[in-house]
């Protein structure tokens, strides 16, 4: 099996404002020593560091990619989007949005990080790849067409999907999104829309605070084409799992798409400092299999994971590799150094079985 795996040195050099985490400076806001907003390249840089040494790398395609042209980015994001951001990225960089700032230069690298979503799926709908993983950065998936925000300036998934359709590569495409914060951006683009699966697995209420509900549920030709999973804080590994077999399956299983992407983001992993939640390397591990195995049963296996969020520098390299080399087929193993911590720390007891239950009367909500 050939698995490709898009990254670029130059992704890692996207920066951006003047942020303790995601508080702007200011008042009795301190700067931080270890620097400003959480989406910085360590996270990503690490996890290709861990692959390096291990030698899973050497067992992968690895590539990158030209950054998506104009025409890529207007099938999703308005041209007075587009000239405002190229704008101010030729200037000194700035902000357009919340929560997304970028430095001179930065309109190139996150075209970029879409270009090698949008490469990563070309090669992978017309065989050139079995399947492939894009460590994109800027990540995309907050991102509307006319509002960039958490750290997103460009939808990386919804040009890669556009492009692939407008070539005709592709018809019918799902996206897993199981970044602990809601994929607000991806949602609202294919809102309307019925050749589009838009499922996002997230921590409830977590970012933004006001989308992600399980009665959203797509608009017209889009209606019943969206599912949102609102997961309670604290939720981990069987969570996950069952949240895979009892509605991810089965809305795949219902809808057929020719190709599945996922928003692959470690930020639902437990010690990340923007979410609540328990999952593990194992997690990521076991639902990249899941996920495989849809889409090997539905789709030929084309599948693509581009990288979103995730932001423990110690902990997501370790839930990148187990992803990673779940993907290939590989026995490279990087073992996860808190694995005893991490399955003593999990929901037992009366919390799993509440969890459990409140997925499958989810479950029942979405007629799955």
């Amino acid at each position: 099996m050939a698995t490709g795996f898009y990254w670029d040195e130059k992704c890692f050099w996207h920066g951006g404002g003047d942020y303790a985490l995601t508080f702007p400076l200011g008042g009795n806001v301190q700067p931080l020593v270890s620097g400003g907003l959480p989406e910085s390249p360590e996270t990503k840089r690490r996890l290709k560091n861990l692959m390096d040494v291990t030698g899973l790398l050497s067992e992968l395609d690895v590539r990158t990619a030209a950054e998506a042209s104009r025409s890529d980015l207007e099938r999703v994001h308005p041209a007075s989007y587009l000239d405002a951001f190229k704008s101010l990225s030729d200037d000194k960089g700035g902000e357009l949005g919340h929560h997304a700032p970028f430095l001179h230069g930065g309109y190139e690298i996150a075209a970029l990080s879409a270009g090698m979503a949008l490469a990563a799926v070309e090669a992978v709908a017309t065989g050139a790849l079995d399947n492939a993983y894009s460590l994109s950065r800027p990540p995309g998936h907050h991102c509307l067409p006319n509002d960039p925000n958490g750290f997103c300036l460009f939808n990386n998934i919804a040009v890669a999907i556009e492009a692939a359709q407008a070539k005709g590569l592709v018809k019918r495409v799902a996206v897993l999104d199981w970044d602990v914060h809601h994929g607000n951006g991806t949602e609202a683009i294919y809102y309307d829309r019925d050749d589009v699966l838009t499922i996002s697995v997230h921590q409830d209420r977590n970012y933004p605070l006001d989308t992600g509900a399980i009665a959203d549920r797509g608009r017209g030709a889009g209606a019943g084409y969206n599912i949102n999973v609102p997961l309670p804080a604290g939720s981990g590994h069987t969570a996950y799992m069952h949240v895979m077999e009892r509605i991810v399956t089965p809305a795949l299983n219902a809808f057929k798409p020719d190709m599945i992407i996922v928003a692959c983001g470690f930020d639902a992993a437990m010690f990340d400092p923007l979410s609540s939640m328990m999952a593990t390397a194992r997690t990521f591990k076991e639902m990249t299999a899941h996920i495989k195995a849809d889409a090997q049963r539905l789709c030929d296996g084309k599948l693509v994971l581009t990288h979103e969020g995730g932001y423990s520098e110690a902990y997501v390299p370790f839930c990148g590799h187990a992803t990673i080399a779940t993907l290939a087929g590989s026995q490279t193993d990087a073992p996860d150094p808190v694995a005893e911590v991490v399955a003593h720390r999990q929901p037992a007891g009366e919390m799993d079985a509440f969890l459990r239950a409140s997925i499958d009367r989810m479950a029942a909500q979405l007629e799955l």
